[in-house]
């Protein structure tokens, strides 16, 4: 039976330290589709102070390949292994990656107000530049933070909710 090779997954690799993005732009140049989720940081030296863009995530990457992808992102200088467990690497669910990448992307600061959720429930964001996006809820602090947690790399998506509505699922 032939392997179906059209479905794309989406992964998270380990890269070398302070090697991300050159691993993103090896990773381009293959067209392999990637993410290196960005933050702007302000950055002090003894002379000045400096707005810079650094990885969100320090040594990760996340790429979304078929499995005929596989091996090739072993190609770009840089990276060094997928997130695993047991020797598999660990796919991340597309939701999770979208919720991830338009929190980041968007600078998004939103509101929800606990009352009526807990810690275990299943969320659909209904209103705001996150609707659509679902996510288990790990914890709730006060009425102002949802944590969503990025299942396999062991990180969480800590969002302030404003002008945004959502629904238990």
């Amino acid at each position: 039976m032939k392997e179906d090779t059209t479905t794309f997954t989406w992964y998270a690799l380990y890269t070398k330290s302070r090697a991300e993005k050159k691993a993103a732009e090896g990773l381009n140049k293959l067209g392999i589709t990637n993410y290196l989720p960005m933050k702007r940081e302000l950055k002090q030296w003894s002379d000045r102070k400096k707005w810079v863009e650094t990885p969100a995530i320090s040594s990760y990457i996340f790429v979304k390949i078929t499995p005929d992808q596989y091996r090739t992102v072993f190609e770009v200088n840089g990276i060094v292994a997928y997130v695993a467990n047991k020797g598999n690497a660990l796919a991340i669910p597309e939701h999770e990656m979208l919720a991830m990448q338009r929190t980041i992307d968007n600078k998004i600061e939103f509101n929800i107000e606990a009352r009526n959720i807990k810690k275990g429930e299943q969320i659909t964001v209904t209103s705001g530049p996150l609707k659509g996006i679902q996510g288990v809820v790990n914890s709730v602090q006060g009425t102002k933070k949802l944590y969503l947690n990025i299942s396999n790399i062991g990180y969480t998506l800590v969002v302030d909710l404003n002008d945004a509505t959502i629904e238990k699922t």
